[in-house]
């Protein structure tokens, strides 16, 4: 995020009396420019000013010599004179350093002063003086690196740091005059609002909030107008746009002859740099960044020397390498916009990645004394892909990523070449390049009448010219088209985020004010509440919270890993899935098809933590891979309807499921017992709650299928037709996914469950006040029977019988299987409560109601009456 040093932003515009990097963050939010942090002042405390009046060496056991001084640090400062208590008032301070001397102004940190890095500075006695201070070095103050010696403010230091020697006097306040004083802002910038990564822009838009007065510093020269004179050779050769936008639009090349790579950059360039969360390097590279963060042109600097005419802006060939400026070596892709130039032939060398990172072969090094100054404006959507493709998030595709001003390439380039020649000597020759034609800028014609109408708020047609124009825009005559009024603006080059009238609208919110747009509710219409679907899925989730299970959510992204943790064969449908083209991780760049891969891996997590006993479920989506995939569309612009039409033909079917997994204890051990372990049954007791929930009817019955164990697993049927699974995990699986054993699962398709169930609503039923007839039955049938089979043979035998339907509850109440009853059978045992709505209930009926339960259960399943 860009960050704003006070300082710096005033020269652009005039900050109010009393600006504070708070302040200005309450101004800057009113057009939308949010605060991210306040960073404080580098240095805190009493840092002065100070003249040394004696330097004495003395020589210690260690070989070292050190150095008692006083130092005249000001009439507010000085105290009586440590060593001739008749000499004038100063401070006596040891120092180890050896470039200095008696007379020489310096800067002092007295005691209670703070700094860079946590350095707190006390009076403290130490080779047999009291020190009461410390003068410093560069590196102390955080300004640099050089530590050899003290900073002494002579001439040319005084001059580096643009001091005001006439204000350079014991006792002057060292913070203001090296700027370590300074509050900066650091302001969070939204994709639309580039031009904002500048001091530039945020002067702009300081002046919208507050009225303050603002000097554009990027405004072009007749010189900067005219054709140039000519000089590197340049061609762009972009014969591969990636959306039919040019990669490079317009390129300016200045060289600069001459320079002495030697000497440093300024002090107070150095100094703002380092505000702005840049290190300082090199005179070269350290202007081409501060004329970056000031206007917002990214810059790059070459040694002239290692170039060979011409410099060739194209598209990576399949193959290609480059070795980047942080020395990693990069594999190219074909969409990647390249700059080159002709050592080995036409455009065979590359120099960098357009709009992100220069190569190391032609960067400005300590025997460079010819540059060539590059400025170029960028298509953004190939510097983003680029930028993201390569993982390389440097400030320069950042800003070209948001979008550039394609007009300032002339008067940044310029302002780089100034500043060189300036702090290291040489010339700006002759030798400018300008090639290339920018997008022409866009004209919108906006109704007066439309931010109005859009906004809710009157306003006038001179308040919406006067923001058009405060915003930059060139506007033609109000005229009447189509019974309103209407005008022709010309966004600024600035901002190429205005394309229709509506983004005019939101700036002539945004720049009067968003406090004049009331808060007024909007009615809400009748019957527009939750769909029944939604109604439904929640609750689901609540019923199956209250039933003790903890809902979870993962992400919908799996792989093969998740898919052999589950033992799916390599046949399994379910393998068939919808691979993404930008997966977050390669390990997982499918999407599911089904809720358990993902769910089982959170079931795996929280067992690793120590959540032994564990009931969880989620609500989510599968895809199903049931299309071909359609081809993707070039971005930045609109494809066409027809294959907009093919997308959304192409997009797979995407059912809701409900799953769930169980391990370990479902009712925990104590004083009242042993608790109970996890069963199949508990899978598919969860899967009946989700049925009863919708109001649906499902048929249970035996099933074998993965990931779920043979013989204790059972298939979820609605209208014959099979929707899910519910039973105790496969041993492999339990093993894979390091569950306890005998775990448990569940997945059913909600979406279908949902579909199946009655749209008419659910009808109360009176409460019988005739009394209940209790019948126990139990049979022994053969041990393959199942017991939903035998239930349904009893439910539907003591619903037919010549009594009615007065089955008001049947359930299994005990399974036994021994030696008594012989190998090979089980008997299962039913409780049935009878009542009939108007009537009490004959022992003729209730024994009618016996003879047909126990007559459909033989017919159906060989059952006998357990005598």
């Amino acid at each position: 995020m860009p960050r704003i040093p006070l300082t710096w932003l005033g020269e652009h515009v005039a900050l109010r009396p009393g600006t504070t990097a708070e302040t200005l963050a309450a101004d800057l939010v009113k057009v939308g420019l949010e605060e991210e942090e306040i960073h404080g002042a580098q240095v805190t405390g009493p840092l002065v000013v100070g003249r040394v009046l004696t330097e004495v060496g003395e020589p210690q056991k260690n070989g070292k010599t050190i150095h008692w001084c006083t130092v005249d640090v000001g009439p507010q400062h000085n105290e009586a004179n440590p060593v001739d208590p008749a000499g004038p008032p100063s401070r006596g301070i040891i120092c180890g350093a050896h470039n200095f001397g008696a007379g020489d102004l310096v800067v002092v940190a007295l005691p209670g002063t703070t700094l860079p890095g946590g350095f707190h500075i006390t009076a403290r006695k130490t080779y047999g003086h009291v020190s009461d201070g410390m003068i410093c070095s560069v590196r102390e103050l955080g300004i640099g690196d050089d530590h050899t010696g003290i900073l002494v403010l002579d001439d040319d230091v005084m001059a580096r740091y643009g001091m005001d020697p006439a204000a350079v006097v014991p006792g002057a306040d060292a913070r203001t005059l090296l700027g370590l004083a300074d509050e900066v802002l650091e302001i969070n910038v939204t994709p639309d609002r580039g031009y904002c990564f500048s001091m530039r822009g945020v002067a702009r838009e300081y002046s919208h909030s507050t009225g303050a007065e603002f000097t554009d510093p990027a405004l072009p020269t007749a010189a900067d107008l005219a054709p140039a004179p000519g000089g590197f050779a340049v061609e762009p050769a972009d014969e591969a746009p990636i959306h039919g936008v040019p990669g490079c639009d317009r390129f300016v090349a200045q060289v600069v002859r001459g320079v002495d790579p030697t000497r440093p950059s300024p002090g107070w360039m150095q100094r703002r740099l380092t505000q702005a969360g840049m290190r300082p390097i090199s005179l070269a590279v350290d202007v081409t960044n501060y004329v970056m963060l000031d206007l917002g042109q990214p810059l790059h600097a070459y040694d002239l020397a290692s170039l060979v005419a011409p410099i060739v802006v194209r598209r990576a060939a399949p193959g290609e390498t480059l070795t980047t400026l942080d020395d990693v070596t990069r594999r190219l892709d074909p969409e990647d916009l390249l700059i080159t130039d002709s050592a080995g032939g036409h455009g065979s060398r590359i120099l960098g990645l357009a709009g992100v990172m220069g190569g190391a072969e032609t960067e400005v090094t300590a025997v460079t004394t010819d540059l060539l100054i590059e400025g170029a404006h960028f298509d953004p959507i190939t510097v983003a892909r680029t930028s993201r493709r390569h993982k390389l998030p440097s400030e320069a595709a950042k800003r070209f990523e948001r979008g550039v001003d394609p007009q300032l390439q002339r008067v940044a380039v310029r302002r780089c070449a100034e500043l060189i020649t300036t702090y290291g000597g040489g010339q700006i020759t002759d030798e400018l390049t300008d090639v290339g034609s920018p997008v022409e800028q866009v004209t919108i014609t906006l109704p007066l009448d439309l931010p109005e109408r859009v906004v809710g708020v009157a306003y006038t047609a001179d308040e919406v010219l006067g923001t058009l124009r405060a915003l930059g825009c060139g506007l033609g005559e109000v005229r009447a088209e189509g019974g309103r009024d209407v005008v022709d603006a010309t966004v600024p080059s600035w901002r190429p985020d205005l394309q229709m009238p509506v983004d005019l609208v939101e700036e002539v919110a945004r720049l009067t004010g968003y406090d004049r747009i009331g808060s007024v509710l909007p009615t809400a219409p009748a019957g527009r509440g939750f769909t029944h679907a939604q109604r439904m899925r929640r609750r689901v989730a609540d019923a199956l919270a209250d039933a003790g299970l903890v809902e979870t959510l993962s992400y919908p992204f799996v792989g093969a890993a998740e898919m052999d943790a589950l033992g799916w064969p390599a046949e399994d449908p379910r393998r068939r899935t919808v691979r993404l083209v930008n997966p977050l991780a390669e390990t997982q760049p499918e999407l599911r098809t089904a809720v358990l891969l993902t769910l089982g891996q959170t079931a795996r997590r929280n067992v690793s933590r120590g959540q032994s006993d564990l009931a969880i479920f989620e609500v989510g989506l599968v895809t199903v891979a049931d299309g071909a995939a359609a081809e993707a569309p070039t971005g930045g612009v609109y494809p066409g309807d027809d294959v907009v039409a093919k997308i959304r033909a192409a997009v797979p079917t995407q059912p809701r499921h409900v799953a769930g997994v169980l391990a370990g204890r479902r009712e925990p051990a104590g004083w009242w017992g042993a608790g109970r372990p996890a069963d199949h049954t508990d899978a598919i007791e969860a899967v009946r709650l989700v049925a009863r929930t919708v109001g649906a009817a499902v048929e249970v019955r035996a099933a074998d299928a993965m990931p779920w164990h043979p013989g204790r697993c059972a298939e979820v049927l609605v209208d014959g037709r099979v929707i899910g699974h519910a039973g105790e995990l496969h041993p492999s699986v339990v093993g894979a996914l390091d569950l306890p054993p005998r775990a448990v699962a569940f997945e059913v398709d909600l979406d279908a469950l949902i579909d199946a169930a009655p749209d008419a609503p659910r009808q109360a039923v009176p409460v019988s006040t005739f009394p209940l007839a209790k019948e126990d039955l139990a049979f022994v049938v053969d041990a393959s029977v199942t017991a939903a089979e035998l239930t349904e043979a009893v439910r539907t035998g003591a619903t037919t019988s010549v009594a009615g339907d007065v089955l008001e509850d049947l359930r299994l109440f005990d399974v036994y299987t021994g030696a008594q009853l012989g190998t090979g059978t089980k008997s299962l045992a039913f409780a049935l409560r009878l009542r009939a709505a108007d009537r009490t209930l004959t022992n003729d009926e209730i024994v009618a109601v016996r003879e047909s339960a126990v007559a459909e259960a033989a017919r159906r399943c060989g059952a006998v009456l357990r005598s």
